[in-house]
């Protein structure tokens, strides 16, 4: 019986030393990738029109920045399940305080923070798509706010959230940059360019490089857009202004998103939208 309880005790300490070793493993190898410096590429802005500079507060409402980073742009906690992460938007008040234009496009455009590191739930694979005149328009746009609250809590990663950056379910911002940079909407024809450009800029986020669905979050599955074909241009546009849909029923993503975000889309950019989304749709169907 000694002997039994013996090997018993040895192959406890055996299972414990094979989970330390993995958690050491798992913690590791997130760490590396949670705090590796990607190799940025220069960035090149370009003096951004008169109306543009004035458009920047409304086109910043319509990428989602106010809702992720708060009224102000002072930091909000975008994301809070400890077991998965702690995620803050960071003040931008703050950040724009000490980083230069180059760092702030490197952030907006390639998803590395101003200290060089990997960014988290920071939509850089749809903002690499903005011209050099745009993302210099959002810059000047955020060097305008007054600074004010303070310097937003760094990001903390549990140990589910580990495990999945090192499984490659969840990934870095400069990851999703490479990602959707080989892939995009197919096109429509020329007529229809506008509005693929606006559905990269303001639907492939949640939607898929392709616009053709994808998980956004556990147990949530964003839809194909070519469930736009099935919308006539009235319906679209309520959708887009208050998050209602044809069937109206609640949208769990897309209703907060239309209305915080998509709302402030003007009337033309959303006809565009959907002439190309109904084009789309009328492709892929064939």
């Amino acid at each position: 019986m000694t002997k039994l309880l013996r090997w018993a005790s040895y192959a406890i300490a055996f299972v414990a030393i094979l989970v330390l070793v993995a958690a050491a493993g798992i913690w590791l190898l997130s760490w590396h990738k949670l705090s590796a410096a990607p190799q940025p590429h220069p960035e090149h802005l370009a003096q951004p029109t008169a109306d543009q500079l004035a458009d920047a507060p409304r086109h910043a409402r319509v990428l989602g920045c106010f809702s992720c980073h708060g009224e102000g742009l002072r930091g909000n906690k975008m994301f809070d399940e400890p077991i998965l992460a702690t995620v803050w938007a960071p003040n931008l008040t703050q950040v724009a305080s000490h980083a230069t234009d180059e760092e702030l496009a490197r952030a907006i455009r390639q998803g590395i923070s101003d200290e060089g590191t990997p960014l988290m739930i920071m939509p850089s694979e749809v903002y690499q798509k903005l011209s050099d005149q745009e993302a210099a328009a959002l810059i000047a746009m955020i060097r305008t706010l007054p600074r004010g609250g303070s310097v937003t809590p760094a990001k903390s990663v549990g140990l589910i959230g580990r495990v999945g950056l090192v499984m490659g379910k969840f990934k870095t911002a400069p990851e999703l940059v490479a990602e959707y940079g080989e892939r995009g909407p197919i096109p429509a024809g020329p007529q229809y360019e506008a509005g693929r450009r606006l559905a990269v800029l303001n639907c492939s986020g949640c939607h898929n490089a392709d616009l053709t669905g994808k998980e956004v979050k556990p147990g949530s599955t964003s839809p194909d857009l070519a469930i736009v074909g099935a919308y006539d241009p009235a319906a679209f546009k309520t959708l887009l202004r208050t998050g209602k849909p044809a069937g109206g029923q609640t949208l769990e993503m897309m209703g907060p998103t239309a209305r915080s975000d998509l709302s402030h889309m003007t009337d033309s950019e959303i006809d565009q939208l959907y002439a190309y989304l109904r084009a789309r749709a009328e492709k892929v169907s064939r």
